[in-house]
């Protein structure tokens, strides 16, 4: 598949709220979460994963995720995001009215066991039910199903480029909204990306809409390049460049937001960021999370001076 155009327009959801703070055993209070989201929207995000129904006891950390959810929702063209494990979780998000809710799936058998206790196929019975009780209700909350460990696992090793298809397909026919491809442990290289992308986008066309990288080995932003050569314009990534999976060790580094809208905007590729406002919140970051390490480099060499800033729309 040869490379298309790069995007004019990305959009960057910003998932430190939930992917960030999962892997941090500090708990952040509720009150500084609501203004990450209103700087993290000052600055001209639009789409935030605010967190995630899980059980409390499993993650207190992102208890008070209807409370972030109630928030955000107030925010004008602000797209609020959860991630939900379980028919409970959907159902939590469906009657908080999530504008999406990111079901995982894991392509990898054994972090499907360790992660949900389910096997993948089980998963994916799991996801029609949530599909047909969001029809069933009337919900407007869009389903998106995150097909993580798309590009090898550190429990199981090696993952079948096949099985990733197979999954994205089953998940489609069950009716999801759409699915992204999730390098949850920093395994993929640019030409691994290139690749699998190339496998599921026949399958998927533009229901496949969004890149996950880890930069666990130095390779989230190139994998990012990577994708954006065939067309993708929708990517995650962390404040900070913090987070990682709790059952896959060794993940670790998200793409660090404000490197990523900064090599975007290099390229003339529109994000709709403010680099000023989103270090000044990095910063508020850090001091929240006091003692973490935090990554990234933006933060420490700043713009170049042959840059003009993109002002955000």
């Amino acid at each position: 598949m040869p490379s298309s155009p790069l995007p004019r327009q990305v959009s960057i959801r910003e998932t430190g709220l939930r992917d960030g703070l999962q892997s941090i055993a500090r708990v952040v209070p509720t009150a500084a979460k609501l203004e990450w989201v209103c700087d993290a929207y000052a600055a001209g995000q639009r789409e935030i994963e605010v967190g995630s129904f899980v059980p409390p006891r499993l993650l207190p950390q992102l208890a008070d995720t209807a409370d972030v959810l109630a928030f955000a929702r107030t925010l004008p063209g602000l797209k609020a995001s959860v991630l939900v494990p379980n028919f409970k979780g959907a159902e939590r998000a469906m009657d908080c009215e999530a504008e999406f809710m990111l079901l995982p799936l894991s392509a990898s058998h054994a972090h499907s066991l360790a992660n949900q206790r389910k096997t993948p196929d089980e998963v994916v019975q799991d996801f029609a039910r949530i599909r047909e009780a969001r029809d069933a209700r009337g919900s407007k909350t869009l389903i998106e199903v995150g097909i993580s460990t798309a590009f090898g696992c550190t429990i199981q090793g090696r993952v079948d480029p096949a099985e990733v298809v197979r999954l994205v397909k089953a998940v489609l026919d069950a009716g999801a909204d759409a699915v992204s491809l999730a390098d949850t442990v920093g395994y993929a290289d640019p030409a691994m990306v290139r690749s699998l992308f190339e496998l599921v986008l026949p399958v998927a066309g533009d229901k496949l809409n969004c890149g996950h990288f880890h930069d666990t080995r130095g390779m989230g932003m190139a994998n990012v390049y990577a994708a954006l050569e065939l067309g993708i314009s929708r990517f995650d990534a962390c404040l900070g460049g913090i987070g990682g999976c709790p059952h896959a060790p060794g993940a670790s580094g998200n793409v660090a937001t404000e490197d990523l809208a900064y090599m975007l905007a290099s390229m003339g590729i529109e994000t709709g960021q403010d680099f000023d406002a989103l270090l000044e919140l990095r910063k508020k970051v850090a001091n929240w999370l006091e003692g973490e390490s935090l990554h990234g480099t933006l933060w420490r060499a700043g713009l170049p001076k042959t840059m003009k800033q993109e002002q955000p729309a």
